[in-house]
């Protein structure tokens, strides 16, 4: 195989009953013995918690989409120490911390809270092999929220804004001929008191919606060798209508006699050879065609070679799905989300990607995957990632696993604004904003499991939504655009998308905007010793599982309704996990129980998926 990893299938529709996991372990807090690190103290530990190693956490590859087979990975223990924001840069450093979870979980060894006012400190040393000698090295951090600035042997080799998109310096020039180089790294996090997006994360949450904060890294940091000349992005768009695959490979310092080569495999046959020139976009035939969707989630391979007069000078692995996500009329004439050109009705859950002991950090790449799988056994075909940006595995596991993926921007606002009309913002917050925006939908562009941008969830700092939804449909036209979930409609995008708790209710599609159901339910049940605290709370709070069960269906039964009447194209359940006192999850905070007996709950969600069709 070309692809990163391969996967590992299992029967995903065969656990019976309320799921439980046993622990084979007392866990009495998070803490055990480990050399210089163990987890901090932390109220609800997850059974991924005792498998993170130290010396060697999230080993797994993390740009699965553009793999190249030389690489170092720099997580584990850095040092680290909290100084004023506008202090010099440490000479002492307070403790070692666990890269790449943030400063706030149990996970990083720390779980402190760092504000305004502070600002974080990381230092490690690397040692670079001999045969990268002669090369281009390349420093990657996932994300790391939200200022940071990056020095190399005290040479300040870059500086960034963002906390959820992907960033890269290269720091070759900074390198000495010592054999350990020192990688500094400086983060300023203003959370809930800035203006930069932000989504659930405020410094001192309390009983409701918004949750504990997360600072500094919080995603894998690598390192790559590469030459002068060298493969920078690809860019994969499919048309399946004329059995296409366009694919544009950008190079970084190009010269005119520079060639690529690309294979495509499908099942590890060779189905299509072309030659192309880098930076522009090339067609290739994909005769046999198989269509990627959540019930057949198949994938081609790729393989891209630069050559400059017939000497090879990069080589990257990738993958792409053969999908169209459109909207279209149904016989009815009704306005509908059609994939691969035909209606089917999207259902899931929303997924707001927080975990007990790791806050946006899941344990492991094993604990991430978990929760999709686990979606995929609940009989869901997609989910709402609700304004948080994950790691670029997660969308590498739904691509895989077959889950359609609405993608939330992070929201970035002080105050909701009127229900009516967008939010007075300061350019700099706009352009902040739109720069991210940009990010986001450039570094997750060849996902196939995409399928909607939503740039605004209930008006939380919506501003300029017209001219945000025209940006959107620029930079990616294969893709719909919700222009805001909730409340504050501003009549553009591809969906009218409603809020409504707890009962399910459906707007009425439209002419050029097919219906939504962006979220609703939130059916509160408490499992005791599976909590963040004891006070927790859920939009309709239940008191047993088969209660659950009872109300889940009705809701259901609604949902099945409304999608012929007025003709309901999807669906949001709040919501797949608690988080921390949010008690209305389908599973506990912990993964460690779904609430519902599990093929009861996979029995209602996909019967809305394959009956009562318009």
């Amino acid at each position: 195989m070309t692809s990163a990893d391969k996967i590992f299938m299992t029967d995903m529709f065969r656990l019976p009953g309320m799921l439980l996991i046993v622990f084979f372990f007392t866990f009495t807090s998070c803490h055990r013995p480990s050399g210089e690190w163990q987890p901090a103290s932390c109220p609800l530990p997850t059974r991924w918690t005792p498998l993170v190693d130290p010396g060697n956490p999230w080993p797994e590859y993390p740009r699965p989409q553009m793999v190249r087979a030389d690489w170092i990975n720099l997580n584990g223990l850095w040092d680290y120490t909290i100084l004023k924001k506008d202090d010099e840069t440490p000479v002492k450093f307070a403790g070692k911390i666990l890269v790449p979870f943030p400063l706030e979980s149990s996970l990083s060894g720390v779980g402190e809270k760092s504000g305004p006012d502070r600002r974080l400190w990381y230092r490690r040393e690397f040692t670079l092999p001999p045969e990268w000698t002669g090369k281009r090295i390349l420093l990657h951090f996932e994300a790391v929220d939200w200022e940071t600035s990056v020095w190399v042997n005290a040479t300040e080799v870059g500086r960034h804004l963002g906390g959820y998109d992907p960033f890269y310096f290269d720091i070759t020039d900074a390198l000495t001929t010592n054999t350990q180089q020192t990688l500094t790294v400086a983060v300023w996090d203003p959370t809930n008191d800035g203006w930069q997006p932000r989504g659930k994360q405020v410094t001192n949450p309390g009983g409701g919606i918004f949750y504990t904060s997360t600072t500094g890294i919080w995603q894998t940091v690598w390192m790559e060798p590469v030459e002068e000349t060298y493969i920078e992005d690809i860019r994969l768009v499919p048309d399946i209508d004329s059995r296409q695959l366009q694919i544009t490979t950008l190079s970084c310092c190009p010269q005119p006699d520079d060639s690529l080569a690309i294979n495509i495999f499908f099942k590890d046959d060779l189905v299509s050879h072309v030659n192309a020139i880098p930076n522009e976009p090339v067609l290739i035939l994909v005769d046999s065609c198989h269509l990627w969707s959540p019930e057949s989630p198949v994938l081609y391979d790729l393989d891209i070679s630069l050559f400059r007069r017939g000497e090879l000078l990069d080589e990257v692995t990738s993958y792409a799905g053969m999908r169209k996500i459109s909207l279209g009329k149904d016989e009815k004439g009704i306005t509908r989300i059609m994939l691969n050109n035909a209606f089917v009705f999207q259902n899931g859950p929303l997924d707001q990607g927080f975990w007990p002991d790791g806050i946006y950090t899941p344990p492991t790449d094993e604990a991430m995957r978990y929760d999709i799988e686990t979606i995929r056994k609940m009989g869901f075909n997609a989910l709402r990632k609700h304004v948080k940006v994950e790691p670029r595995r997660f969308y590498y596991w739904c691509d895989h696993l077959g889950v359609l993926v609405y993608q939330d921007m992070p929201s970035g606002f002080k105050d909701v604004p009127d229900q009516k009309e967008d939010t007075i913002q300061s350019d700099e917050t706009k352009m902040q904003f739109k720069e991210e925006l940009q990010r986001m939908i450039e570094s997750h562009y060849n996902h196939p499991c995409i399928v909607m941008w939503v740039p605004f969830n209930e008006g939380w700092g919506q501003f300029n939504t017209d001219e945000i939804v025209r940006m959107i449909k620029n930079l990616d036209p294969s893709r719909l655009v919700d222009d805001a979930s909730g409340w504050t409609d501003q009549y553009v995008g591809d969906v009218i998308d409603i809020h409504h708790y707890p009962e399910p209710e459906s707007p009425r599609p439209e002419k050029y905007r097919a219906a939504v159901l962006g979220e609703f339910g939130g059916l509160g049940y408490r499992v005791k010793d599976h909590t963040w605290q004891e006070d927790n709370w859920g939009y309709k709070t239940v008191a047993s599982t088969d209660s659950l069960l009872t109300i889940y269906r009705e809701y259901y039964g609604l949902i099945a309704g409304y999608k012929i009447d007025p003709g309901l194209s999807a669906s949001i359940y709040t919501q797949l996990t608690d988080v921390e006192t949010e008690c209305n999850g389908l599973m506990t905070y912990d993964r460690n129980i779904i609430k519902m007996d599990l093929r009861a709950l996979s029995d209602v969600n996909r019967s809305i998926l394959i009956t009562a069709q318009p």
